[in-house]
C-alpha cells in the first residue's frame, strides 16, 4: 500500500531511533523515487555566468552514480587564457565517513584535460585566446559551437529519461529561432513548442525529429552531431543560422539586378 509516515515530536514522547532514521532516510527516498528513471547528469540548476576572469556556478542539482548531490551556494573558479581547450567539470570523490556522518563530495574544477572520466561531469568547455574575452552570450544557433573565446554547452550531460540529453536552454534557443524562421510545417511547430515548453527536451523525441525533418533513418547522434543537424535544419528552414548582412536576423532577402 502506499504510505506516508511521519514521527510526532510531543511533550513527554521518547524519542527513538526510528523517529529521527525517519527524518533522515525520507527526503533521499522522496528524491531518489522522483528521479528514479533519469540518467546521471545535471538535473537543475548550476547555471554557469562568466565573469572577466572567474566562472561562477550557481546552485543546482546533479546525478551521478545513481545518487543526487547538491550544491547550495554558488562557487567561484578563476579561469587564464592559455589557448587550449579547458574543461569545466564536477569531480566526484568516494564516500568518507566523518564522525556521525558518512559524506559523498563532489566539486567544479578547471581542467585541461578534455576527456572526462567515469568519476566526472562536464558542465562546458572553452578555448580562450590571449587577450581574448570569454563570452557566453551567442549571435545564434551556430555560434553555440563557435571554437575559441565562446563558452561551449554542448558538450554538457543534462539527466534525461533514461538517457542524457542537451541542456535546455540549448533547445530553447533553437525552438526559438525556428519560430522565427519561415518554416511552417506542422511538425517543426509541435517540436519547437514542446522544447519552449518541457525542460528537459527527451533525447528520444529529438532523434526522431531529426530522422522525420531530415529524411533520414533513425539514428543515435552525439550531442555534437545533434546540434550540427538542428542547424542545417535551420537553415532550410529558411533563417539559415546566420546573420543577416545590414537587415534583421532571419529577415527575408532581396537582391536588386541592375
Amino acid at each position: 500500500m502506499f504510505t506516508r509516515t511521519y514521527p510526532n515530536f510531543a511533550k513527554g514522547r521518547i524519542l527513538k531511533t526510528e523517529m529521527l532514521e525517519n527524518l533522515r532516510d525520507y527526503p533521499h527516498e522522496l528524491t531518489d523515487l522522483f528521479l528514479r528513471d533519469y540518467s546521471d547528469g545535471i538535473v537543475a540548476g548550476t547555471e554557469i555566468r562568466v565573469g572577466e576572469d572567474s566562472l561562477c556556478i550557481g546552485p543546482g542539482i546533479v546525478k551521478h552514480g545513481g545518487m543526487i548531490y547538491t550544491l547550495t551556494r554558488e562557487v567561484e573558479l578563476p579561469y587564464a587564457a592559455t589557448g587550449r581547450e579547458t574543461v569545466l567539470k564536477i569531480r566526484f570523490y568516494p564516500a568518507e565517513t566523518e564522525g556521525d556522518f558518512t559524506v559523498c563530495r563532489a566539486e567544479p574544477v578547471l581542467d585541461e584535460h578534455v576527456s572526462v572520466s567515469s568519476e566526472e561531469l562536464e558542465l562546458a568547455r572553452f578555448k580562450l585566446k590571449e587577450g581574448a574575452r570569454l563570452r557566453s552570450d551567442y549571435r545564434n544557433f551556430a555560434d553555440l559551437a563557435t571554437e575559441y573565446n565562446t563558452l561551449n554547452r554542448l558538450h554538457a550531460q543534462y539527466a534525461g529519461f533514461r538517457q542524457s540529453t542537451l541542456h535546455p536552454e540549448i533547445m530553447r534557443y533553437f525552438a526559438a529561432e525556428l519560430m522565427k524562421s519561415r518554416a511552417s510545417g506542422t511538425q517543426d511547430f509541435t517540436f519547437a513548442m514542446q522544447c519552449l515548453s518541457v525542460q528537459p527536451v527527451d533525447r528520444e523525441a529529438i532523434l526522431h525529429y531529426l530522422a522525420l525533418r531530415l529524411g533520414k533513418e533513425y539514428k543515435t547522434y552525439t550531442n555534437v552531431q545533434i546540434h550540427t543537424h538542428l542547424t542545417r535544419v535551420l537553415e532550410e528552414a529558411g533563417s539559415g543560422g546566420r546573420p543577416v548582412t545590414g537587415g534583421r536576423f532571419g529577415a527575408p532577402q532581396r537582391m536588386i539586378v541592375d
